[in-house]
């Protein structure tokens, strides 16, 4: 059965966001997504983590601008700012943000930001984690497809940098969903899930068959974790329904 980790980003969002790591444990969930940690201290996110018992299973990195030229050091500063939120809190994955632009130097730079990162990454134990987005709801983003994405891991070369393969954004550029992540699995180390259309609940009121997805994670015997990278409908508790079968209890 897959492992779900709450974005407590994106879900959770009717209490602050240091009230939402309670929240996320108290209906089952283990692992937790933090994509925007930043406006607290490393410390206070550490100790939520630790004192609800949960796995920090990824970050962002605060700027998104892997694949933009000029702005090398900024990144840079970023990705250090991350790993020391990543440390504190036993997080082991990071996603690079590549940026919007049509620049042609923007894979080399991305490559060139990506080397410097994963031998920084590496004695700390962390993973950075490349991310396609949809162009619709992100026009002009870099990175927006999986064998763009592939490439660019095979062109830095680094034991330590792979794939974030979110469903919501593959299916609205791509979709072949499960055929895709086959041929994938030696690059993806996480994967994320959410409703097409609207990013919500990924139920029955949605187009991509979830269920069908799930036993293929199981098939294909992935043991990292499954983010639930949605924005709930409605109540996150009450839009929590389609996960009962997987441990997750809504009450």
């Amino acid at each position: 059965m897959p492992r779900f980790a709450a974005s407590v980003a994106m879900m959770f969002n009717e209490w602050d966001l240091l009230d939402r790591f309670e929240q996320a444990a108290r209906v089952g969930f283990e692992g937790v997504e933090i994509q925007a940690p930043y406006g607290e201290s490393p410390q206070d996110i550490a100790d939520r983590v630790q004192q609800h018992d949960l796995v920090a299973t990824l970050m962002n990195v605060p700027v998104a601008a892997g694949a933009i030229p000029g702005r090398e050091q900024e990144y840079r500063d970023g990705l250090s700012r991350a790993f020391d939120y990543a440390e504190a809190a036993g997080c082991g994955q990071l996603h690079c943000l590549a940026g919007r632009t049509d620049d042609a130097r923007a894979e080399d730079t991305f490559v060139a930001n990506l080397e410097w990162a994963s031998e920084r990454a590496r004695p700390l134990g962390i993973r950075l984690l490349l991310e396609p987005l949809n162009t619709q709801d992100n026009p002009g983003y870099f990175l927006s497809g999986s064998a763009q994405a592939r490439g660019i891991i095979e062109r830095v070369g680094a034991d330590n940098v792979f794939l974030q393969y979110d469903f919501y954004h593959m299916q609205i550029m791509e979709g072949y969903l499960a055929e895709t992540v086959r041929a994938n699995l030696d690059i993806i180390s996480h994967f994320q899930i959410g409703g097409v259309p609207g990013r919500n609940e990924p139920d029955e009121t949605q187009e991509i068959n979830y269920p069908y997805l799930f036993g293929v994670i199981d098939e294909i015997g992935f043991e990292g974790w499954v983010g639930c990278e949605y924005r709930p409908a409605g109540e996150t508790i009450a839009g929590l329904e389609w996960a009962r079968p997987y441990g997750i209890n809504p009450g």
